[in-house]
């Protein structure tokens, strides 16, 4: 996700969520419609500005490299994080395996957006598998950019087969 697509995501919730507050209005004053739109807009304003300048970099340098993916599918779901680990840098690493699930030599991207304690991404990272045989797993390592601190939780964001 790129920063001016949170920007701009962040900007056009924010709008709808002024718009519909505005609508849903009664004078009951028990509306959960209104209740419901305010809180989306709180916790996009939030996101919006929980993201660090390293993560959005990040962001959109794995954006690019699975941009530049011709013909991938979804392999979302034949992709397995492991246990987070530090190396001797310091950088937060998890092992990722793939299964190859195609009767063909296939090559996977996987992007790993690591998040922080509230739930905030704080890195993204994509791992290219190559050559990955028929039927067979395929093993990498997903390692930060840079140093995180605090309770670090691995995702897959997109997993590309290709």
């Amino acid at each position: 996700m790129t920063g001016r697509w949170v920007r701009g995501a962040a900007g056009g919730l924010l709008a709808g969520a002024v718009l519909l507050t505005t609508a849903a209005c009664s004078d009951d004053g028990d509306n959960p419609v209104s209740g419901a739109v305010s809180e989306a807009a709180s916790a996009v304003a939030s996101a919006a500005e929980g993201v660090s300048d390293a993560a959005r970099q990040a962001a959109d340098k794995a954006e690019k490299q699975l941009s530049e993916i011709k013909n991938g599918v979804d392999a979302k779901d034949d992709v397995t994080l492991g246990e987070v680990a530090t190396d001797a840098d310091g950088r937060t690493t998890v092992p990722v395996t793939v299964d190859n699930k195609d009767d063909k030599t296939r090559s996977f991207a996987v992007q790993v957006q690591f998040k922080d304690g509230d739930d905030k991404v704080v890195d993204t990272v994509v791992v290219t598998l190559s050559d990955v045989p028929a039927g067979k797993p395929g093993d990498g390592t997903a390692r930060s950019t840079h140093k995180l601190s605090g309770t670090v939780t691995p995702s897959v964001g997109t997993a590309l087969r290709y």
